[in-house]
């Protein structure tokens, strides 16, 4: 069972033992950047985090930031962006049901949103990744991520919105450098190896909290707001099976500390939850490898466009198809992937014919075969009328063939990690465009924000690499902005 986050009232505080005007928890990209704008906005800033340095899952993240609408970085290697074209890209990609407000505002600011980044001193620099990748490891500034994909090439006009800081694979740790500094020279002071287990209220107004220390408790009065900036809950079994049951028994993707304890703590004093079943999926079905190939369920089918964002395949597989899945290849095709896109991964299974491969498959007889047949005949023409497939990708394949197990690749850490496939959640307290936090009657708690991944943001059922970050960073920009505000 989880531990008691019952509140504490404002009376039962003797004393305490640290006062700020605004309190942030947690010191991820969300709340570096609400750190940030609640300094720069004059207020006096604490952040709290339990881990003995600023990070958090944003640290370990790929670094990938969902930025367009005409960005520098877009500009400066030719590509002419409007945020009219981003938000019809992310309505259809982060669907259905994404939060259209707060994805109007994200789009429309994203330019700023950029700059705000380089003038913290976060580089993008002016290359493209053009290959398929979950990340590069290489330091280019820009990727694309699925923009170029049907369908939605055919909803509005394709540009690359993945920024990403200079450095080859996980760039996560170089941005909250950067933003950890930044925080630090507005004059916000950080307590680490800090856990925040009880909210302090002031009637209905949130007051303060109640935090522990090396096993001591710690006590801190907010003047003005808490800032709830936690992450999600994928490492809370309890709440997963409550909540997100699918995600059960896959990897994680977190730094391990996405516990839950934020929403937990707000809906004890009655904040309202939203999507809490939403889920971000990702299988360690290679892009590179999938785009020259194809991918497959348990039955030889395919039943994606392999060129498409790969969080999009994983999910769908996961959530509709029937495994195992594989991910099917040929020679020239495998030989073709460069070094670093393959991550040590190689194939399971290696055979001169389909047949043998079905067989050592478990497969049906003649189903791998009849799938290939199909998608050959039609590759010859640089065609894919069933699943659009960009002709850049289409050849047909020849034997000798091999089948790539995503559960041999390593993706997420815990126990199910072997399971070849990790996510996390999408779904957390039920705030404004601002981070107020509303409690189940839709009114907002006095003196309680939230933002990233504690909070539901503009995600409906889809999921876009660079939207969390994004998400994070610009809601928490707000939410910092508004705690200052508050009276």
């Amino acid at each position: 069972m989880s531990s008691s986050v019952e509140p504490v009232e404002l009376a039962e505080v003797d004393a305490f033992d640290h006062e700020c005007d605004v309190l942030v928890v947690g010191f991820g990209v969300a709340g570096a950047a609400a750190a940030y704008e609640a300094a720069a906005a004059g207020a006096n800033v604490i952040v709290l985090e339990r881990a003995s340095g600023a990070g958090g899952s944003s640290g370990q993240s790929g670094g990938e930031l969902y930025l367009g609408g005409g960005t520098g970085t877009q500009k400066a290697l030719g590509f002419d962006d409007t945020p009219e074209d981003m938000y019809a890209f992310l309505e259809k990609a982060l669907g259905p049901h994404a939060d259209t407000e707060k994805l109007r505002l994200y789009c429309d600011g994203s330019v700023e949103h950029h700059d705000w980044f380089v003038a913290r001193g976060v580089e993008f620099k002016h290359t493209l990744f053009e290959g398929q990748a979950w990340m590069p490891f290489t330091d280019d500034g820009l990727m694309w991520l699925g923009e170029n994909a049907w369908p939605y090439n055919d909803i509005a006009k394709p540009a690359p919105r993945g920024h990403r800081p200079p450095a080859p694979g996980f760039a996560g740790n170089l941005l909250m450098q950067k933003l950890e500094e930044a925080v630090t020279a507005a004059g916000a002071a950080t307590h680490t190896d800090t856990v925040a287990s009880h909210l302090v209220m002031d009637g209905g107004r949130v007051a303060g909290l109640v935090a522990r220390r090396f096993g001591a408790p710690v006590t801190y009065r907010a003047r003005k707001a808490v800032v709830l900036t936690t992450g999600g809950f994928v490492d809370n079994e309890e709440m997963l099976a409550h909540h997100a049951p699918v995600l059960v028994g896959l990897g994680k993707v977190s730094d391990g500390l996405d516990d839950g304890s934020g929403i937990r703590m707000a809906a004890a004093i009655g904040a309202a939850t939203r999507r809490m079943g939403v889920v971000e999926i990702s299988m360690t079905a290679l892009p590179a490898l999938v785009a020259r190939g194809m991918l497959v369920n348990g039955r030889g089918q395919r039943f994606v466009n392999e060129d498409v964002y790969p969080g999009i395949y994983s999910t769908h597989a996961i959530l509709q198809e029937p495994g195992p899945y594989w991910g099917i290849i040929d020679e020239e095709g495998f030989e073709s992937i460069p070094p670093g896109d393959l991550w040590q991964v190689q194939p399971k299974y290696v055979e001169e014919t389909l047949a043998e491969l079905e067989e050592a498959l478990g497969m049906l007889p003649g189903a791998l075969e009849h799938t290939v047949e199909v998608y050959n005949r039609h590759a010859e023409n640089g065609e894919d009328p069933h699943f659009h497939k960009d002709a850049r990708w289409l050849r047909p394949l020849k034997g000798p063939f091999a089948a790539v197990d995503p559960r041999d690749g390593f993706f997420g850490t815990g126990a199910g990690r072997g399971s070849g496939a990790a996510g996390f959640t999408l779904g957390g307290l039920h705030t404004t465009v601002d981070g107020e936090v509303l409690n189940v009657s839709g009114e907002h708690i006095p003196g309680l924000y939230a933002a990233g991944r504690a909070s539901s943001g503009m995600h409906g059922e889809g999921y876009i690499s660079g939207t969390s970050l994004g998400d994070g960073s610009f809601f928490g920009r707000r939410a910092g902005k508004a705690a200052a505000r508050e009276e």
